[in-house]
């Protein structure tokens, strides 16, 4: 038995179970330790990618082949594998092999655990939701022990149609990160920057009252709210859901030269989960949000997360998107989300991240295949619009038998339905009033209450579905002029099955299916939509400019028509040399060099306002190669062939200049404010 760790003797004796100690000295199993972890920062792997050394490892123990042949073996598939990504990339993998045969430690079996008495185990029952409970109870441990092929037919009585509970993620805190972010509230700033590109909602910003500052666990650390007497602040993580990737770490300010976040050994930092706990129980504080705005980076980072504690790869470019329109629309949201990545880390059974709020509301989520996604969103909309102007209709009709306050309320009603915010504010206004009616109509609004509120409609895909498989169902959507909103995350390559080339890869790029470097230029996707002229279509990048993905993702869900959200998203598959805690940076070098551009077009522009708004900065292109070399799906062509390699850069250069130089024309073609 091998067991990656870096646990001594004592330490194994204080962790290990009691009977895994007695199992191990009662079967005679040859018990040995190795510390993965550290051999991978060691040999510059990195603290996550350990299975070449426990590979090594294992080979050495198991004996299969001889552990010399094996090691060689090993070394030659490292150096096909990864040759294309340079020669210090494949002297990493080489050294992880050989100080992973070395590395292991044998554990000296005391004899005194053969004799371990064991304790009954303490059958534990999960706090929450009494629906959310049940699932975590009955399927989500069972099938997380791996135990699940024992569960009776009968244990999914109440899922039938496919439907499990929201929320059950929080249940299954992994604890898988090496280091995880503590705060120095000295250092802080109040920005929010930290929660706003979290891929995993596992750090948030609180504000606390007086009295709910007053329990708060011994430790906490809070300091004044700025601007918003009475109220105390606090930076909290789950460092159990924390994925160690450091991004927020990289993206704090700090101050005077001081980050407010430090990364620090999960081991170091277990009292911060408790933190954490307790202060998530509190409701967001409207006053604070309205206070900062809502449509404010600072102030929607105060309001619920409602997509938390994914399965999403550390530092994920996908997730900060989807978490973001959570927090300003979720708690109205429908979501048809195409297969693929943001269908893997949106709900792989038994866990579920999308979650919901002390009232019982959140997104109702939903996933299709590549090819029909987008007409199955459009189709959750022309359900939930036929149900709604059924109950449009008997509210009218209400509203001229009614009188006094119900009158009052069922006007704010029929005049707000078109948008969603304030819609669901009038829904809860009216819901008592009719309650309390005795009218045969209130009645019937009363029965169909949970449509009675607009919803907001998204579809959510990668750029395989968006711009490829599922392209004609997208611009099918798009042309209805129905209102729903469509938020593609562009990764530039299939990046859940494997980084197949997509037709929104790059000329140059490397990918499956382009290995010698793609020889066609990225489809423009957004011009495509564009050219309906009634389409709202904006270009997001979230590390180059936070305000304008907030202010984007506002005025596409506003715009009462159809609107097409195209979100850069670094990925693993891109081979970013930094490592994916630095994909913020990324980000906004893809815009300074002129890789990517942000910007908004906008067919309802009225007044002074601007149709078209080209949000980026006149690129700077010295910087270009720079952005290209940095990522190993374009600096791997120049390994294997120069000499095309540098062609293919210089023709996507030139294809990013013909880009912004199309981008500012538009600009100028739109600069006269609509009348």
């Amino acid at each position: 038995f091998l067991l990656n760790c870096d646990w001594d003797q004592k330490a194994l004796e204080k962790n290990l179970p009691d009977h895994v100690k007695k199992y191990i000295a009662t079967h005679k199993i040859n018990f040995y330790t190795i510390d993965g972890v550290k051999i991978g920062i060691e040999t510059g792997m990195g603290p996550t990618r350990i299975n070449t050394i426990l590979q090594s490892a294992f080979f050495k123990l198991a004996n299969i082949i001889p552990e010399k042949k094996a090691i060689e073996y090993m070394k030659a598939a490292a150096k096909a594998t990864y040759g294309r990504k340079g020669e210090d990339v494949v002297k990493k993998n080489f050294d992880a092999i050989d100080a992973g045969a070395t590395g292991v430690v044998k554990v000296d079996v005391p004899t005194s655990w053969k004799t371990i008495k064991l304790k009954p185990k303490k059958q534990t029952t999960s706090k929450g939701p009494k629906d959310v409970v049940q699932f975590v109870d009955l399927i989500q441990k069972a099938v997380n022990n791996k135990n699940g092929d024992n569960l009776p037919v009968s244990a999914f009585k109440d899922y039938v149609y496919g439907n499990t509970p929201s929320g059950t993620a929080a249940y299954e805190k992994r604890g898988i990160a090496v280091k995880v972010p503590t705060w120095n509230r000295d250092n802080c700033i109040e920005c929010n920057f930290c929660s706003l590109v979290c891929p995993h909602a596992a750090i948030r910003p609180i504000a606390l009252n007086a009295l709910e500052t007053k329990d708060i666990p011994n430790g906490m650390k809070v300091k004044d709210l700025n601007g918003m007497e009475g109220y105390k602040f606090t930076i909290v993580t789950s460092v159990m859901d924390c994925t160690g990737c450091g991004v927020c770490a990289d993206t704090c300010p700090g101050m005077r030269g001081e980050k407010a976040l430090v990364m620090k050994e999960l081991e170091q930092t277990t009292d911060e989960q408790k933190y954490f706990d307790y202060a998530v129980k509190f409701d967001a504080k409207n006053d604070v949000i309205e206070h900062y705005g809502e449509h404010t980076v600072k102030g929607s980072q105060f309001k619920k997360p409602y997509l938390e504690f994914s399965g999403a790869c550390a530092g994920c470019g996908e997730t900060p998107y989807a978490k973001l329109v959570t927090q300003l629309f979720g708690d109205r949201m429908y979501i048809a989300n195409a297969t693929g990545c943001s269908s893997i880390w949106g709900n792989s059974s038994p866990s579920t991240p999308y979650t919901k709020d002390s009232k019982g509301r959140g997104p109702a989520w939903n996933n299709s295949l590549f090819e029909d996604n987008a007409e199955f969103g459009y189709g959750m909309f022309l359900a939930q619009k036929t149900l709604r102007n059924s109950l449009l209709d008997k509210a009218e009709k209400l509203m001229t038998e009614s009188s006094g306050e119900l009158k009052e309320a069922l006007t704010l009603y029929l005049e707000t339905k078109n948008s969603s915010k304030e819609n669901i504010k009038a829904t809860d206004k009216l819901l008592p009033l009719l309650s309390k009616s005795t009218n045969k109509l209130a009645k019937e609004l009363l029965s169909k209450k949970d449509f009675l509120a607009k919803k907001s409609q998204w579809i959510f895909g990668g750029d395989g579905w968006g711009y490829d498989i599922g392209f004609g169902g997208v611009d099918h959507v798009l042309a209805s002029n129905e209102d729903v909103n469509i938020m593609i995350f562009d990764t530039e390559v299939y990046s859940n099955t494997g980084g197949q080339s997509s037709k929104s890869t790059p000329t140059g790029a490397v990918a499956q299916f382009a290995a010698g470097g793609k020889d066609v230029k990225k489809k423009d996707i957004a011009s495509i939509a564009m050219s309906y002229g009634y389409v709202y279509v904006a270009q997001i990048c979230m590390g180059a400019d936070r305000n304008q993905a907030v202010k984007a993702i506002i005025e596409a869900e506003n715009y009462n028509g159809p609107s097409l959200i195209i979100a850069y998203a670094p990925c693993i598959n891109h081979g970013i040399k930094k490592g994916m805690g630095k994909a913020e940076v990324e980000q906004k070098l893809a815009v300074e060099c002129g890789y990517w551009n942000n910007f908004r077009f906008r067919p309802n522009a009225t007044g002074e306002e601007k149709k078209f708004c080209l949000d980026s900065q006149e690129p700077n292109f010295d910087r270009y190669q720079e952005f290209l070399d940095g990522e190993v799906r374009y600096s791997s062509l120049a390994i294997k062939d120069k000499e095309k390699a540098l062609r293919l850069y210089a023709k996507n250069q030139n294809e990013a200049k013909a880009r912004y130089t199309y981008l500012k024309a538009l600009g100028n073609l739109y600069s006269t404010p609509i009348q």
